[in-house]
């Protein structure tokens, strides 16, 4: 996010905060629907304009996962049907989007839908939405008319030294030809491996790659995935859940009777229904869920065509 100009856009008055800066008054950290929703979405608005900004792009986008931290209940489709296809098609990072569009993904995530995202033009411009209403602005400008415009609406504009939503990347290796390389080295070596992609936060693909299909798998992964490199399902799938522990938590991965590849996250008190659920898998694959525990053979990230890795995963 631009560091010159952050603000902190809130229906929350300042003057009913405590010494540690936590609200103390009697607004509700849930959206209206209604008037003061629009008074965000206006109040944004007069930003983008005061940063000669009408296109956004998406980053980090995510959707509802295991957990669902909002205030309010996650809706059907992440609250972006009518926006995207029901497959999110278009809806990935470094999508550019329309302001129109912009400001309806914003009311999504202050009613806390499913679906979040950072809204950023490069360096220039940044709106990130946090939990409980809060909203913050990064502008390159000191827009000073769109904040007067804000105060005219009813909310309050405090500037701030940073967003505390600012993008933090954990993985920076590309999937460039190197990293297909050791693919196919791994793959000779195996005959097999499974690739986990992750287009979306929250949303995964499965793909068994052999090195006759690695190439078309290669051809449809989505833009700027997180690719992450696992040994192939195991065809024994008996043994693998006699393999369980005897206190576990794990994603279990498995091919379906029609080849399709499915996973469920369960714990040892599941045992008998994730039994009978793959009762007729092809393959299977217990996978750790915690990210401390998870040794992938390999992980990259997708470049964009011109081979610079941008994704921040």
């Amino acid at each position: 996010m631009p560091s010159a100009f952050v603000h902190r856009i809130t229906k929350y008055d300042p003057a009913d905060r405590d010494e540690h800066g936590s609200y103390q008054g009697a607004e509700e950290a849930v959206s209206d629907h209604g008037p003061v929703e629009a008074a965000y979405l206006e109040a944004i608005s007069a930003f983008a304009e005061a940063a000669g900004i009408d296109r956004l792009e998406i980053r980090e986008p995510s959707v509802t996962g295991l957990v669902h931290l909002g205030g309010q209940p996650a809706v059907e489709g992440h609250g972006l049907g009518g926006l995207f296809p029901a497959d999110l098609a278009g809806y990935h990072d470094g999508a550019e989007v329309s302001l129109a569009v912009a400001l309806e993904l914003i009311r999504v995530m202050l009613r806390e839908q499913g679906a979040w995202c950072r809204l950023e033009a490069g360096d220039v411009f940044a709106v990130h939405v946090g939990r409980d209403q809060y909203v913050y602005v990064g502008s390159d400008q000191p827009c000073t008319d769109a904040v007067a415009r804000t105060r005219e609406l009813g909310l309050f504009a405090e500037p701030l030294a940073a967003s505390p939503y600012a993008a933090e990347p954990e993985v920076t290796e590309a999937a460039d030809e190197g990293f297909w390389r050791s693919v196919r080295t791994e793959l000779a070596a195996r005959q097999g491996l499974l690739l986990e992609e992750t287009p979306i936060v929250n949303v995964t693909r499965w793909h068994r790659l052999t090195t006759e299909n690695l190439n078309a798998v290669r051809a449809g992964l989505g833009p700027r995935a997180l690719l992450t490199v696992w040994p192939d399902l195991q065809p024994d799938v008996g043994a693998v859940l006699t393999a369980l522990p005897s206190e576990w938590h794990i994603e279990f991965v498995w091919e379906a009777k029609d080849g399709t590849i499915r996973d469920v996250v369960a714990d040892e008190t599941e045992h008998q229904e994730l039994a009978a659920l793959v009762a007729e898998a092809r393959a299977a694959r217990a996978l750790p869920l915690y990210a401390d525990e998870r040794s992938p053979l390999l992980q990259a990230v997708l470049p964009d065509s011109d081979g610079v890795l941008r994704a921040r995963w």
